[in-house]
């Protein structure tokens, strides 16, 4: 029960922060095709349910692939990509729309007792996407095989607006009524970017991206990324496919790329509505950082110090002294959350600085915000001209022994410090050289 009640106050600050926003949620046909699709369904159910605007890209290759095999029609591909004659262009129409009626129809189920009990979710599609002829490739023609030329953002944002589910298949039509065949990879990152969506979401056979170690590499900064293909490492098919397409993205205004995989059940809301994510996040910028605090961020400060002032290791500080001395904190930042905070009180008669308020949120502990913090205090101290920074603590002794303090007396401590000094806490003083 308390686990519970842990996980829905854990998962409220993002369905606060995705109510509204636009999500781009794209899957191969493969996914449409697997028996586990009913529970994406669910997914995406709920996602709908609380507010958040979705986008559905589906592809077909599966599909196309039984057709054409049915009727003996031999497959055809140059660089990865399909090359689409009329014969095989009758085959991809046929089968992404098989596909589309299939996720049309588990998005209209409203069954009592059910994940969609109440449901009442409106699908809309139509010919949002012009296309052009991908044309000749590496020596080959491609045929009927095409690419974005154009995405009418404000018919998809107008039926978005409606409160529709908004489902896009792979094909794209030219002006002069010529139909072509599209990447799912393709269609969903420019119709991300269009349509400035908050994230970009493929979901795919592997776990998202790992590293030469096979660790599962949670966060990565797009340049991390291109420079981890360019490396040409064992990456996994689909990796190869997804990641340029999320770098892309990224590149291109949309704040988050996520890689997960789709055979977790509940992959979908255990990446997006818990810390750790189950895949990979790429941005355009680093998702961690250390910045200067404003007073937009006393509420996130406060949240990460008053645990530790009611269990003694912090000195108590209120919400009008931190917004009065806010000028003097810096704050670590992950994906626009408030992780970590520390403060710097200069004493430049002296030439010495406090590093004070020094915390971070306990998922965070382990993960190096701490150490950055200290070394951002100890850049500013140096920049002020201190030639030492001191501490007092009650609890953390050993942590800032290990990163170069030395024990130190009240006695070394500035005048005014001392006369401040609160004897009943009898913290320990502790000094670092610059």
């Amino acid at each position: 029960m308390r686990a519970f009640v842990h996980l829905i106050r854990s998962a409220a600050p993002y369905v606060h922060a995705f109510r509204g926003r636009t999500f781009v949620i794209a899957f191969g046909g493969e996914v449409v095709a697997d028996e586990e699709f009913l529970g994406v369904v669910h997914d995406l159910n709920l996602l709908h349910s609380l507010g958040i605007r979705l986008v559905v890209v589906h592809g077909c290759r599966p599909q196309v692939e039984a057709i054409l095999a049915a009727q003996g029609i031999p497959s055809r591909y140059a660089h990865g990509v399909r090359v689409t004659d009329a014969d095989a262009m009758d085959c991809v129409l046929e089968a992404a729309g098989q596909a589309r009626a299939r996720i049309e129809a588990l998005l209209s189920l409203g069954l009592a007792n059910s994940p969609m009990a109440g449901a009442r979710n409106r699908v809309s599609s139509g010919n949002y996407l012009t296309a052009k002829p991908m044309g000749v490739v590496g020596g080959v023609d491609m045929e009927l095989t095409g690419e974005v030329r154009r995405i009418d953002s404000e018919a998809i944002a107008q039926r978005l607006d409606d409160g529709d589910i908004v489902l896009i298949s792979p094909i794209g039509y030219s002006p002069t009524g010529e139909i072509f065949n599209l990447t799912v990879e393709e269609v969903a990152t420019q119709v991300a970017v269009r349509l400035e969506a908050a994230k970009l979401i493929f979901l795919m056979d592997t776990d998202g991206v790992r590293n030469g170690r096979r660790q599962l590499v949670t966060d990565l900064s797009t340049t991390d990324a291109e420079a981890l293909l360019a490396r040409g490492g064992k990456l996994a098919p689909d990796v190869r496919l997804y990641l340029p397409a999320a770098i892309r993205a990224c590149n291109n205004g949309v704040k988050r790329a996520h890689l997960i995989s789709r055979r977790l059940d509940g992959a979908l809301l255990l990446e997006l509505f818990t810390r750790d994510g189950v895949g990979t996040m790429v941005a355009s910028t680093a998702l961690a950082h250390i910045r200067n605090a404003t007073i937009d961020d006393v509420g996130g400060i406060l949240a990460i110090i008053e645990p530790l002032e009611e269990q003694g290791v912090l000195v108590r500080r209120s919400r009008e002294r931190l917004e009065s001395e806010i000028e003097r904190f810096v704050v670590a930042e992950y994906d626009g959350h408030i992780v970590g905070c520390a403060a710097l009180y200069a004493f430049p008669d002296e030439r010495v600085g406090e590093l004070a308020a020094l915390a971070v949120q306990p998922d965070f502990r382990r993960e190096g915000y701490g150490e950055a913090l200290m070394r951002e205090i100890e850049a500013r101290a140096k920049k002020l001209k201190l030639s030492e920074l001191f501490v007092l603590t009650t609890r953390t002794a050993h942590w800032f022994l290990e990163r170069g303090f030395r024990s130190a007396t009240i006695a070394d401590l500035p005048q005014h410090k001392q006369a401040l000094y609160n004897f009943q806490r009898k913290s320990l003083v502790y000094r670092k050289p610059l």
